[in-house]
C-alpha cells in the first residue's frame, strides 16, 4: 500500500473545521431534534455506488474526529485503489450526533477527491508505455488546492508548483510585461532565491532557441502542433540534455499520448481537476 503525503493538522484542521461551521450553522436542528438526552454510540458503512479510484479518506476521518475525537473510521479499501459499486469502503463507529452531523462534509470531500483521483488514472494510464510523467496544473478550486493536488498525485500524477512562491513561471503575460524572453529572465534571476528553478512557456521554435540562449532551467511547449513539438524536443536536446521539457494545452485522453511520444519529461493538463465528475458514495447507518 502506498503511503500519500498529507497536510499536517495544523494546516488541516483549520480548513475542515471552516466547512464544517459553513453546513452546521447554528447546529444541527434535524441530529439535535433527534436526540434526546442519549446519544447513542453507533456504526455505519460507507459504501460505493460507481466504480472508481477512492481518494479523502483521511480527511473524511479527521471530519468526524473533530466532531467527536473519539470515533473510529477505518478504511476497508485504500488510498488509490479502484472500488467497484457496492463495495463497502469504510466502517464508522461513533456517536450519532457526530456521524450524522459530519457525514455530508466528509462525503463530499471524499467524492470531490476520488473524481478526481480517477480521471487522473485514465491520463496516467495513456502513458504507461512511455517515460513521459503527468503533471497538474494550479486550476484549482479555491480553498481545495492542497486537498486536490492530493487527490492527483493518489492518481498518479505528480504535483507541478502548489503555489506561486514554488517556482518561477514565466508565462506569455510575464514576456509580454518585460519585453522578451531575455528581459524577463534576466530581471527575475536578479530577484529570485537560491535554488528556485525558471520555468519559461514558449509557443514558437524562435521562443525555444531565446529560452536556451538565457539558461532556462524548464522550457514549456505550449499549444504547439506535434510535428512543431517534435522539432522543439530535439532542439533543447542538442542543446542541453539536462534542461526539463513539459508540454501542455488542451491535452486530452485522445491526444496526450501522441504529444508524450515527442520525448518531453512532463506532459501538464487541468483536465483531472476542472473536468472531472464525483464518484458517488453513500452512508448507511448499520441497524
Amino acid at each position: 500500500m502506498k503511503n500519500f503525503a498529507l497536510p499536517p493538522l495544523l494546516i488541516l484542521d483549520p480548513m475542515l473545521s471552516a466547512w464544517l461551521i459553513e453546513d452546521i450553522g447554528r447546529g444541527d436542528r434535524t441530529t439535535q431534534g433527534l436526540l434526546t438526552t442519549e446519544n447513542p454510540w453507533i456504526t455505519a458503512q460507507w459504501v460505493a455506488k460507481a466504480s472508481g479510484i477512492v481518494a479523502g479518506l483521511p480527511f473524511a476521518a479527521r471530519v468526524f474526529q473533530l466532531l467527536c475525537e473519539k470515533t473510529s473510521f477505518v478504511a476497508t479499501t485504500n488510498e488509490g485503489q479502484w472500488c467497484q459499486p457496492g463495495q463497502v469502503i469504510a466502517q464508522i463507529e461513533g456517536s450519532l450526533n457526530a456521524i450524522l452531523t459530519g457525514e455530508r462534509v466528509a462525503l463530499n470531500l471524499a467524492m470531490r477527491l476520488s473524481g478526481i483521483a480517477t480521471l487522473t488514472r485514465k491520463y496516467v494510464e495513456q502513458l504507461a508505455e512511455l517515460p513521459t510523467q503527468l503533471v497538474d496544473t494550479r486550476k484549482t478550486t479555491p480553498g481545495l488546492r492542497l486537498l486536490e493536488k492530493y487527490a492527483t498525485q493518489v492518481g498518479g500524477a505528480r504535483n507541478h508548483r502548489i503555489g506561486l512562491d514554488d517556482a518561477v513561471m514565466i508565462k506569455d503575460n510575464h514576456i509580454a510585461a518585460a519585453g522578451g524572453i531575455k528581459n524577463a529572465i534576466a530581471r527575475i534571476r536578479a530577484q529570485i532565491p537560491y535554488p528556485l528553478t525558471i520555468e519559461v512557456e514558449t509557443e514558437t521554435i524562435e521562443q525555444v532557441q531565446e529560452a536556451l540562449q538565457h539558461q532556462a532551467d524548464i522550457i514549456m511547449l505550449d499549444n504547439m502542433p506535434v510535428e512543431v513539438m517534435q522539432q522543439a524536443v530535439k532542439l533543447i536536446r542538442q542543446y542541453d540534455p539536462h534542461i526539463k521539457v513539459e508540454a501542455s494545452g488542451n491535452i486530452t485522453l485522445e491526444t496526450i499520448y501522441q504529444v508524450a511520444s515527442t520525448g518531453v519529461d512532463y506532459v501538464s493538463t487541468s483536465a483531472p481537476v476542472t473536468q472531472s465528475s464525483w464518484l458517488d458514495l453513500s452512508m448507511k447507518i448499520k441497524s
